[in-house]
């Protein structure tokens, strides 16, 4: 087994006070903000929903919210380093509103890109084909709990032929999500086709960081995996190329899931 990195990258967090579904007050973000380091978490980017059918923090909005934040957690002396993102949800007219969109990194080389839990919409490819033209890769969140990419892996497999990389939950590698989600989870894996962990937490129970734990699920799949993991999480947030793996494509099922 490979050694388990420490000082983890986190690059899917909702722990900005009253910006979205995660914590509402101060008390509580800074409450996970020291459950962020307790599961050996050194940097986070903070990404609220944007453009999803409840919330939009415009980037602007968001930058001053980390400022603030980084300023309380200095005071309390807590070592997190909180840098500005989204988890922008796919229109889409999203090109159009690329001046108010935050990167993973400061020049939006990636974008972390939500699609809607259920589907897989019919104008992905073309959203997707824009971004890459403007220079921005889409880094797909969570795609092992997508209904039709549970039903469907292959789905994920085009859209990283197509240039996307995709970003798995630490906790569905550990049946946080349920033994469907986990299943998908370590497929993708070991076809390839998601290059970066990262917690997706939010302030509520059994959705907690889970960081160390999905660092050592991935180790018992292949000794190499938190190195590769751990190493691309630095790169997306600098913006720097991330080299692929090998990417297979996944079995076909016949079994549709719906929840």
């Amino acid at each position: 087994m490979g050694l388990i990195p420490t000082e983890y990258v986190d690059l899917h967090c909702h722990l900005l006070p009253g910006l979205d579904d995660g914590p509402q007050q101060l008390d509580q973000a800074v409450e996970m903000a020291r459950q962020a380091v307790g599961d050996g978490i050194r940097y986070v980017l903070a990404t609220p929903h944007h453009l999803d059918r409840h919330y939009q923090n415009a980037g602007p909005a968001v930058e001053r919210a980390v400022i603030e934040f980084q300023a309380e957690l200095q005071q309390q002396q807590i070592p997190l380093t909180i840098f500005a993102g989204q988890e922008v949800h796919l229109r889409d007219d999203l090109v159009t509103t690329q001046s108010q969109l935050l990167g993973i990194d400061a020049g939006r080389r990636y974008l972390l890109l939500e699609l809607p839990h259920e589907q897989v919409p019919h104008y992905t490819a073309q959203v997707i084909f824009e971004l890459l033209q403007h220079g921005t890769t889409p880094v797909i969140a969570h795609p092992e709990r997508n209904a039709q990419i549970m039903a469907r892996p292959e789905q994920l497999y085009d859209l990283v032929q197509q240039g996307c990389l995709a970003q798995l939950t630490a906790g569905s590698l550990v049946g946080q999500f349920g033994k469907a989600v986990k299943s998908t989870a370590l497929e993708l894996v070991e076809c390839g086709l998601v290059q970066v962990i990262a917690s997706d937490a939010h302030f509520m129970a059994r959705r907690g960081f889970m960081m160390r734990a999905g660092y050592q699920a991935l180790a018992r799949l292949d000794g190499r995996n938190p190195a590769y993991f751990a190493t691309n999480a630095r790169l997306l947030l600098n913006g720097d190329p991330v080299v692929l793996g090998e990417v297979l494509r996944p079995k076909q099922r016949r079994k549709f899931w719906l929840f």
